[in-house]
């Protein structure tokens, strides 16, 4: 396939790009900051929030992987973190509708899901693609406003679009950082100790192209176990003893659903950062 993978200069924009290349596909990098390359063609700029340079880099494409977008709340200010999220999101499906592409995947978030969860703890365990929409930020309103986007673009255009609503990424090399973090159950509990290696990210989004989809679909995207070196049932009790657990959880199970994203995407996480570095109590 032909492919247009935006905030490809970022760190899942990056494993992407490499994902699909390595699987065949002719992948055009777009980013709105180029400084860094790829292997083959140079990363192309463009300003996503101008409908008119979103179009064109969509153009001739036969699917997009949209991850462009202001990646967290609180790195601009708030009014601007919702207003280019939503302009860059729009014109970018819209332009997919446009266009004619045969598939838009694109980076939601976990933030949609109730975070911080630290706040505001959630209503059952673990937390799946029902427990939304539950914004809290700026940030996470841009991702349910594009969400709810998608399904009308959809039902417009009869192009299946679908949205990883990916956990905190990590890289391999970050992992290095995660002993500081052991000794205080409160560390990341704001997404219940959840994260997703970059690696699988990418592997998400090159799933999400092929999956059998026909509308839309939202699904979470987190790696099998937690950050945390402890058993999960230890986190719980520490944490949110008072919180229902519909399931049994194995012993250091992550607590973001995976049963949609592997129905629907086949996806199955192949990295952790148990296997980078050596747990120490």
């Amino acid at each position: 396939m032909k492919i247009c993978v935006t905030g490809a200069s970022g760190k899942v924009g990056r494993a992407t790009v490499t994902e699909l290349r390595e699987h065949g596909h002719e992948v055009t990098a777009v980013d709105l900051h180029t400084v860094r390359e790829h292997s083959g063609p140079t990363v192309v700029g463009a300003d996503l929030t101008d409908p008119t340079q979103a179009i064109e880099v969509v153009r001739g494409m036969d699917a997009v992987v949209h991850i462009a977008n202001h990646p967290a709340p609180d790195l601009v200010p708030p009014t601007r973190t919702f207003t280019d999220n939503v302009a860059m999101n729009y014109n970018v499906l819209h332009g997919a509708v446009v266009e004619g592409l045969q598939r838009v995947v694109w980076a939601s978030s976990e933030t949609t899901l109730g975070l911080p969860f630290s706040e505001t703890p959630p209503e059952y365990l673990p937390v799946d693609e029902e427990h939304y929409p539950r914004s809290t930020t700026t940030y996470a309103l841009s991702k349910v406003v594009t969400e709810a986007m998608a399904v009308e673009l959809n039902r417009w255009s009869g192009i299946p679009m679908v949205a990883l609503r990916l956990s905190n990424v990590y890289e391999p090399h970050e992992y290095e950082l995660l002993p500081g973090l052991w000794g205080d159950v409160h560390a990341r509990d704001f997404n219940l100790w959840a994260y997703i290696d970059v690696r699988d990210a990418a592997l998400s989004c090159r799933l999400a192209l092929d999956a059998d989809v026909e509308t839309t679909e939202s699904v979470i995207i987190a790696a099998a176990d937690t950050i945390m070196n402890r058993p999960t049932r230890e986190l719980l009790a520490a944490r949110f003893p008072d919180v229902p657990v519909r399931k049994e959880l194995g012993e250091f199970e992550t607590l973001l659903s995976l049963d949609r994203a592997r129905a629907v995407l086949g996806f199955e996480p192949a990295h952790s950062w148990r296997d980078e570095i050596t747990i120490r109590d």
